[in-house]
């Protein structure tokens, strides 16, 4: 009976292990959006202080730039381990903008995820309304870390990015830039 028991324990853990793994993980999307919809434009997040603004007001800040939309979270290890990458493609290319949107599940976890990852000094915006939102759901965001790439006309240059070491973003800057 007991060794019974213990095989089931590992099926179970096994089986659990395979669905993380397979059924979690991030999916390249059917289709790959070159426009954001009216509802993601309108979709609300909140600053550092508390400041609600929409994505269509962050996507007017950067008129007429690149703009790189990095999303992450301080719990999330995958982000971590791309931070040293996402800062070298900043380096790379200082005329680009980068705008981090935080997928923390607080408003405590946000600010201290700003102080402990030295994110203080980059520009942030946290979805308060959680990870399902119209902005997440638009933009089929299903894992984390993901990169947006937008032109200088606010339209999606690049859609669907799982790493900053991903070479399409660079080509995709590359191109916008000329």
């Amino acid at each position: 009976m007991f060794v019974k028991i213990l095989i089931m324990k590992r099926i179970l853990v096994y089986t659990l292990l395979l669905v993380f793994q397979f059924g979690f993980s991030q999916q390249v999307p059917k289709v790959l959006k070159t426009k954001f919809s009216k509802e993601a434009l309108a979709q609300k997040l909140q600053d550092e202080n508390g400041n609600e603004i929409s994505i269509n007001e962050i996507l007017k800040l950067h008129k007429d730039k690149i703009l790189v939309i990095d999303f992450w979270a301080g719990w999330c290890k995958d982000c971590l381990k791309a931070f040293p990458k996402a800062k070298e493609l900043e380096e790379k290319n200082p005329d680009v903008n980068f705008v981090f949107l935080s997928l923390e599940r607080s408003k405590e976890g946000f600010l201290k995820s700003l102080d402990r990852f030295e994110m203080t000094e980059k520009e942030n915006y946290w979805f308060s309304s959680g990870w399902k939102n119209d902005f997440n759901n638009y933009v089929d965001l299903n894992w984390i870390p993901r990169f947006i790439v937008v032109d200088q006309k606010s339209d999606i240059a690049k859609y669907y990015a799982i790493s900053p070491e991903d070479p399409e973003i660079q080509t995709t800057i590359d191109k916008l830039t000329k």
